[in-house]
């Protein structure tokens, strides 16, 4: 698959065959839009267009920990033939169809999320899981708990909910993850301000069945005076084992989880940078990555031994004015992707951008190119939220 309006050019070796498409969201309030942007190995990657969402985003100016606390803001299916994506200010998952002219909105897009501020979404085969984050200041006179809840999705690409499936948690808790597992039908959701781990089994119809939620072992704090509180999750894609970044002690901690998805703590690591918040691991299961907020870096560890990661590299990103969020790696484990956005008040719009990190047959890290500005114009504040791929050949 390849846009129409690409121009293809030579590739070098260690990128052969490979082409990456990149999408982020713009979470304007004025007009979300997806931006599409194409990766080929030589250079920056090219921007191709901006498509609008048909919903708005969120904007908190106090820049407070919450409303922009989420991952899995748009992923993509399996075929890479359908995106979704968060309309958060306005309650609604848009769905698009993937063509080689473009994203094309499916019939009905956007459909109402189930609750207030959708923030993250996860897909495990035709079962499409959503949390309702209920953060959203603009929304604040209207509120109602947060969820996790579920939807079909149709073969044409359309929602629709699931009966029985929506679980609600508590006020202010600040469910931020929608995470399916590779191993099982399971999700898994991390309540920040609630310092709880999420767990469900999900049924052939798409219910949730919870299990109960658990609080992250007190000995991981022992000596600590900071916050309980889990934020980026992965599992690993070939074995029942859940990663969990714990930001306020800068720690990864390990899970196992049993047939039911109920996890089970076998210890927690070392992050040597600072506020580990989001996660991948690579297609293999041999490297898992951490994206450190708070030094603006990512933390690569060999899984040799998948229930122990021992750190292998810190690797400090080029400095985009912003601070990085989400994560993602594409198909051929060759591209670390890392959306970075405005973080506070006095930075500026060019906050918001991408990191195009090039991964080593190691497993480490480089950055080759400069970070990608998001082209994202209007006159109101905007913190562009989310990225995924999909690699083309």
């Amino acid at each position: 698959m390849a846009f129409a309006m690409v121009v293809t050019t030579q590739t070098p070796a260690w990128s052969a065959g490979v082409t990456d498409l990149i999408w982020l969201e713009s979470n304007s309030t004025a007009g979300n839009s997806i931006l599409t942007f194409r990766n080929n190995g030589t250079g920056n990657p090219t921007f191709l267009g901006s498509t609008p969402a048909s919903g708005i985003g969120v904007f908190d100016k106090t820049f407070a920990l919450g409303p922009f606390d989420s991952d899995q803001n748009l992923i993509v299916n399996d075929d890479g033939t359908l995106l979704f994506a968060v309309n958060s200010g306005s309650n609604s998952i848009a769905v698009f169809r993937i063509t080689p002219n473009g994203l094309q909105a499916v019939e009905g897009s956007p459909f109402a999320s189930g609750g207030s501020d959708p923030v993250s979404l996860g897909l495990k085969g035709d079962i499409l899981a959503v949390v309702n984050k209920d953060q959203d200041p603009a929304q604040n006179a209207n509120l109602v708990l947060p969820n996790y809840t579920t939807f079909r999705v149709l073969p044409n690409g359309q929602l629709i909910p699931a009966e029985n499936s929506t679980v609600s948690v508590a006020h202010n808790s600040s469910p931020s993850q929608a995470l399916t597992a590779f191993e099982g039908p399971f999700l898994f959701g991390a309540d920040f301000f609630g310092g709880l781990l999420q767990s469900f089994r999900i049924d052939e119809d798409g219910r949730l069945r919870q299990n109960l939620p658990q609080a992250l072992p007190n000995s991981i704090f022992a000596d600590q005076t900071a916050g309980h509180q889990p934020l980026g999750m992965r599992t690993h894609p070939n074995l029942p084992i859940l990663y969990v970044d714990i930001t306020p002690i800068s720690e990864v901690a390990v899970y196992r989880y049993d047939g039911r998805g109920v996890p089970s703590f076998v210890r927690a690591v070392a992050d040597s940078g600072a506020a580990p918040c989001w996660a991948v691991v690579n297609h293999t299961g041999t490297r898992l990555y951490a994206t450190n907020t708070g030094d603006n870096s990512i933390v690569v560890y060999d899984l040799a031994d998948p229930l122990d990661p021992v750190e292998i590299q810190h690797f400090v990103m080029d400095a985009t004015i912003g601070a990085p969020f989400s994560t993602v790696i594409d198909q051929s484990d060759e591209f670390l992707y890392v959306s970075s956005e405005q973080s506070s008040a006095s930075a500026t719009p060019v906050a918001n951008a991408f990191h195009t990190l090039k991964i080593a047959p190691d497993g480490t890290l480089t950055e080759p190119f400069s970070p990608t500005v998001l082209p994202i114009g209007g006159s109101v504040p905007v913190r562009a939220q989310g990225i995924s791929v999909f690699g083309t050949k």
